[in-house]
């Protein structure tokens, strides 16, 4: 009786599994020719067969170990980029969300809106209006009295030409004042222009103090000169009407170049505060990016901390490498995707509590090993990555030079094939290196980053200009810095800072601040840097003098 319930157990596992099996082989002809048809379909559309790398998951109805099993399969546009590879992992939902490397949505959307755009421009928009009304006062405190706007210079007609002619006359002395003023107002320009007359960088979220202090003291200067001008001129009215001395055009002329002579050392302060205080080293700031923990160590100066952030963010962009977040979880190895990797069977379908311990202790043992033995795995795990992207890399470099053998420039030589513009001869030389690329970018995990036209751009680009394959494939080899990334070159970059100080306050030893944009941010640590004494110590040139100290087991 035993053995024919055996048998019948065992005969019923059998119909199921060949039920699964072949309910699984419909549902996986279903979906290839699905797949064929919309292939049919595209290539009827007329589209660009050299299309980028696609990516599709797909959840079969059959479990492994309790597990959902995903099928991914990565499907190339042409045969060019090699043959289907389907691999079969048996890892979880939210595993696979980072094997996953088809393309998607990039985070960081610049922010476009009306309050940004004010809050971007304002500050720009004010400070234009206020030095052009500074530069301009000195040419209208020279110009308007020769327009006849101010009485004391222009008297009534009950004073004759000649002396009207004498008021507002220049002689030598005013002449070169005048020469003087206009060398000013040019330097001043040209210095503002050089300066200062740029697209800002950054919206900071707190006012910036020292430009704030240069703005107001060029209101306070510009203001208090027209007062006194102003005022200067009404008295000169008044003794005009009195018969008293009147005032001279010399002497607003002097005036106005006393206003340039302000400007121009105002324009000097802000150089010195604004560009070149904080070129001086005095703190070291350690930026460690989260989560793949690269770090850089930079040394700065003296900066707000709103600042320091802008600054850190211009470094970050140009000098750390580009952050892979599809890899930050490499591929796992077969004996860590399952349960465990004990069975048990229950043959006379009696469950007894002495079985149920004895399993129990068992798959507790096993965990308890595989526990112990994770950072082995690990190591292998990451040493056979490593193999495999260097041969896939041997494989990539060997491809490209001999791809590189085929492609020469003509000099004016008859040959009998047609010449080829640089985007014809990459179409024509990049299939014989795509599926080794290809193979490079899959381990890698860069294919969100390189489609297949921008890879025919760079390549026509290192044609045209007669680069080696070296050259040509340092994009894929080197991937650094973070702005070679496309998904990055975007005009505007949106971070988040936080820091518990007020952000318009200097930076100083023990301040920590972070940028966030999305899953990136930068922990950045401040530290000063230690006053270094240096002494002198003198060498007495007795001491330079040396003996051979012979001995017989020496070669000497």
């Amino acid at each position: 009786m035993e053995t024919e319930s055996v048998k019948s157990a065992l005969s019923e596992q059998s119909s199921r599994s060949r039920r699964s099996r072949s309910h699984t082989h419909r549902n996986n002809h279903r979906l290839h020719s699905n797949r064929s048809t919309r292939s049919t379909r595209s290539h009827r559309k007329g589209e660009d067969p050299m299309a980028p790398f696609q990516t599709s998951v797909t959840l079969s109805d059959e479990n492994r170990d309790g597990q959902e099993v995903i099928e991914v399969q990565i499907l190339p546009q042409d045969d060019n980029w090699g043959e289907n590879t389907t691999a079969v992992t048996g890892n979880t939902s939210e595993q696979s969300e980072i094997e996953d490397v088809g393309g998607g949505q990039w985070p960081g959307e610049p922010d476009t809106g009306l309050s940004f755009v004010c809050h971007r421009y304002l500050g720009s928009v004010l400070t234009a209006i206020l030095s052009i009304a500074a530069f301009l006062s000195p040419l209208a405190m020279v110009v308007l009295p020769k327009l006849g706007f101010f009485p004391a210079l222009n008297p009534g007609p009950t004073v004759g030409l000649q002396q009207r002619l004498q008021l507002l006359a220049c002689g030598a002395e005013c002449k070169g004042l005048l020469v003087s003023l206009a060398f000013k107002l040019v330097l001043l320009a040209a210095g503002a222009w050089a300066v200062f007359l740029r697209r800002p960088r950054a919206t900071m979220p707190r006012i910036f103090l020292f430009r704030a202090a240069v703005l107001v003291l060029v209101l306070v200067c510009t203001f208090a000169y027209w007062l006194f001008y102003v005022v200067q001129v009404t008295e000169g009215a008044v003794a005009s009407a009195t018969g008293e001395e009147t005032v001279d055009y010399k002497g607003l002329v002097a005036y106005s170049s006393s206003l340039t002579d302000t400007l121009l050392f105002i324009h000097y302060l802000a150089v010195v505060l604004i560009e070149i205080r904080h070129l001086q080293p005095t703190y070291y700031i350690k930026v460690v990016r989260s989560p793949d923990g690269e770090s850089r160590a930079y040394s700065i100066g003296q900066l707000s901390i709103q600042r320091a952030a802008v600054w850190v963010l211009e470094h970050y962009y140009t000098e750390f490498p580009i952050y892979n977040p599809y890899l930050e979880r490499l591929p796992v190895s077969k004996s860590r995707k399952g349960g465990s990797s004990f069975k048990f069977y229950d043959v006379d379908g009696m469950n007894n509590t002495s079985m149920q311990q004895s399993q129990s202790r068992a798959m507790l043992a096993a965990h308890a090993r595989r526990r112990d033995s994770s950072h082995n795995e690990r190591f292998y795990e990451e040493h056979d990555y490593e193999r495999r992207v260097k041969k896939r890399r041997a494989r990539l470099i060997t491809a490209a030079e001999e791809a590189f053998t085929h492609i020469k420039r003509l000099h004016n030589d008859q040959v009998p094939a047609i010449p080829l513009d640089p985007q014809e001869a990459a179409q024509a030389v990049f299939p014989s290196m795509a599926r080794a690329l290809q193979k490079y970018l899959r381990v890698t995990r860069q294919q969100p980053r390189h489609s297949v036209e921008s890879i025919l751009a760079h390549l026509a680009d290192c044609l045209s200009h007669d680069l080696t394959p070296r050259a040509f494939l340092e994009p894929f080899l080197v991937p650094a810095p973070v702005l070679q990334n496309e998904k990055e070159q975007k005009p505007v970059q949106t971070w988040a800072l936080i820091c518990e100080e007020l952000l318009s306050r200097p930076i100083g030893h023990g301040i920590t601040f972070q940028l966030r944009q999305n899953d990136v941010s930068l922990l950045c640590h401040v530290r000063a840097l230690p006053h270094f004494n240096v002494t002198e110590e003198v060498v007495d040139p007795k001491s330079n003098k040396f003996v051979l100290r012979l001995n017989s087991e020496t070669s000497v």
